[in-house]
């Protein structure tokens, strides 16, 4: 080979070399966007990153920042900043997308934006074309079998006076913490129109309340030094407790089952709108979707084929299990919750 073929051919083969990180960073399409999520916090936040966040990042060069906070706070800051919101996606359960929409802060999405949806189960999307829902939970009694000799089978079994001093209740700060006293009134002839009969049951237990938590890590506490034994909380939780070696069985009554569903909303004015929908795709693809099942046993959303020990832990695994899922009149809970907080009140305070 003739010295001035080598060298061109040495030139040409260094630049592709040289060009190879260039091209691949061209290819990765949010390369330099970091993406606003708001988080609930804990193993919650961990599991998405690892399972939502991570790969798309692998794939497309988004970074995305989680932000643990409630809910309920960090609704307040985006409607406080509409045009330069302080979040691109805001995660939201079934009651607090009512006030999303109210507050009209979030978008509108469809397959044209995230193609995964048209895997979603029929009956998630409770809101039309709001919201990307990503996980259910329930709500339901639970108690440590070691300390409680009689199985709690409903949820009115936590009022039995066996428990005196030793049921952890949440504190009346979220409607969705709160359906027991849906359930309570439900299955004792009242209704989300006429909650007296649950009033009347929270009165007669009010010596049974050894606590009203501010959050599900101080009821898990409770649960685990054995300072109650029996509550209610959700579902993952009790999965969390029993992961621990806990004696803590999960109640699935035959009256129903109350939950709600969790969702991903890209917030209106968001700085990445693009990289958001790539967000909430990812977090529907199967991949997204195992995540907070095989981590934290939550319920799925999608048409995702779930492994036959995760799919035994979930509270909703069978046909006869989904039929006992009741219907939330999420606007009439969420009407209520003013009056319902001051009953609650009232009652622990006479």
């Amino acid at each position: 080979m003739k010295r001035r073929t080598f060298l061109k051919l040495a030139t040409a083969t260094t630049m592709t070399a040289l060009a190879a990180p260039y091209v691949q960073a061209q290819n990765k399409k949010f390369a330099g966007v970091t993406l606003l999520v708001d988080g609930w916090g804990g193993l919650y936040d961990e599991t998405i990153q690892k399972y939502v966040a991570a790969p798309l990042e692998e794939r497309t060069g988004l970074k995305v920042q989680i932000t643990a906070g409630t809910q309920a706070a960090d609704l307040v800051k985006i409607v406080a900043n509409k045009k330069n919101p302080p979040f691109d996606v805001y995660q939201a359960d079934s009651a607090y997308m009512l006030e999303a929409l109210k507050a009209d802060v979030i978008e509108k999405v469809g397959e044209a934006e995230v193609p995964n949806i048209k895997r979603i189960l029929p009956g998630f999307r409770e809101y039309g074309d709001y919201g990307v829902p990503y996980n259910t939970f329930s709500m339901i009694p639970m108690y440590n079998s070691r300390l409680v000799k009689r199985p709690l089978t409903t949820y009115t079994d936590i009022t039995r006076p066996d428990l005196k001093g030793r049921l952890a209740l949440p504190a009346p700060i979220s409607a969705t913490w709160n359906l027991y006293l849906l359930a309570l009134a439900e299955e004792n002839g009242g209704s989300v129109s006429d909650m007296e009969p649950a009033y009347k049951l929270l009165e007669q237990a009010k010596s049974n309340i050894l606590a009203l938590t501010q959050s599900t890590v101080a009821m898990v506490q409770m649960f685990e030094n054995e300072e109650a034994s029996a509550g209610v909380i959700s579902d993952a939780r009790g999965y969390e407790l029993r992961s621990k070696g806990h004696p803590i069985e999960s109640v699935y009554s035959p009256h129903g089952i109350y939950g709600a569903t969790s969702y991903m909303n890209v917030v209106k004015n968001a700085k990445h709108p693009e990289a958001a929908f790539a967000f909430l795709n990812q977090a529907l693809s199967d991949e997204g979707m195992l995540g907070l099942p095989q981590v934290m046993r939550f319920g799925v959303t999608t048409d995702v084929k779930l492994p036959g020990a995760i799919a035994n832990e979930l509270t909703f695994n069978s046909p006869e299990r989904i039929a006992l899922k009741k219907t939330v009149d999420w606007e009439k809970w969420m009407a209520d919750g003013s009056t319902r907080i001051e009953r609650i009140n009232k009652i622990l305070r006479g």
